[in-house]
């Protein structure tokens, strides 16, 4: 069974909750609890190599990391304190000069304080992926309420 998120809303958490995945243009197109899909428009100022502007990996390696995230969100249907304990990331090839990236993860398993995530970055084909990764999170990483709990709290809620 797929549930529906407000893809508006998550934009907002990321766009006012999550400041370095705001500075490098995350967008969302999908979130269910099944997966999410992200994407970040192709910026010269992340090239690893200015000479021919392949991004560097650590651009890919962010944006595959907060959708890891956002999946167990997804998954669990509820935001929480999570904390990436291991990520590991296999670069594929090189990611093309001037084409956006696109992500796509999904948490497939969660035991009571660990989720397990796979993920990939590609441009246009899921199957001719740029990096393909897996990772474990810690659920409930501090006692620090969720980014709509807080919000609340301070009064800053729209």
């Amino acid at each position: 069974m797929s549930t529906a998120f407000d893809i508006n809303q998550i934009q907002n958490i990321i766009d006012h909750g999550v400041p370095h995945m705001a500075e490098i243009g995350v967008r969302v197109h999908d979130m269910n609890e099944d997966g999410v899909t992200f994407s970040m428009a192709y910026q010269e100022r992340f090239a690893g190599n200015p000479v021919n502007g392949i991004l560097h990996g650590g651009i890919i390696t962010t944006l595959i990391d907060t959708a890891m995230g956002m999946s167990i969100y997804a998954r669990l249907k509820q935001y929480m304190p999570i904390a990436t304990l291991d990520f590991r990331i296999d670069y594929l090839k090189p990611a093309t000069p001037g084409e956006d990236v696109f992500t796509w993860a999904s948490c497939y398993k969660v035991t009571k304080q660990i989720a397990f995530v796979r993920g990939i970055a590609y441009h246009s084909d899921t199957n001719d992926p740029i990096a393909n990764s897996v990772g474990t999170f810690m659920l409930k990483s501090s006692d620090s309420p969720p980014l709509n709990v807080a919000a609340k709290e301070n009064g800053d809620e729209k």
